[in-house]
């Protein structure tokens, strides 16, 4: 029998607290199982690990979630949310509270950046951005 494959994140003893976080963010989510070693979590329908394993490892850019959106009203929404008490970065990149990095992202990059005439000032201009902005890219 073939399972899903899930990530399983690990935290310095606060992985409810991030659970409950996203929880909060992401519609459709929900908190599965928890004890206190591990809680798993759901966000729109896609589960996940938390592990409370101590101070020993921590997140990096390597590893990073993309939310991909519609409108400049979601990349708004999930910008604050997700980047609250954490660090904004380039390109659509930041850093949330728990040091887990989440990219987001307008749905329309893939098919502006698929045009050869036009992908470069597209490269050109969200280099600039911190937060993406969908109509500035559109009219690049």
């Amino acid at each position: 029998m073939i399972k899903p494959l899930y990530p399983c994140l690990w935290y310095d003893g606060n992985a409810k607290e991030a659970a409950d976080h996203y929880c909060s963010i992401f519609k459709s989510s929900k908190i599965l199982a928890e004890n206190p070693m591990v809680v798993t979590f759901e966000l729109n329908g896609f589960k996940f690990m938390g592990l409370n394993g101590g101070p020993h490892y921590k997140f990096s850019p390597a590893t990073s979630f993309v939310v991909e959106c519609d409108t400049q009203e979601e990349i708004d929404y999930y910008w604050e949310k997700l980047g609250e008490g954490g660090s904004y970065n380039q390109c659509g990149w930041l850093d949330d509270k728990f040091g887990m990095s989440w990219q987001i992202v307008p749905s329309v990059l893939s098919k502006l950046m698929s045009d050869p005439e036009k992908a470069p000032r597209v490269i050109e201009a969200f280099m600039q951005m911190s937060k993406f902005d969908i109509a500035a890219l559109e009219n690049a």
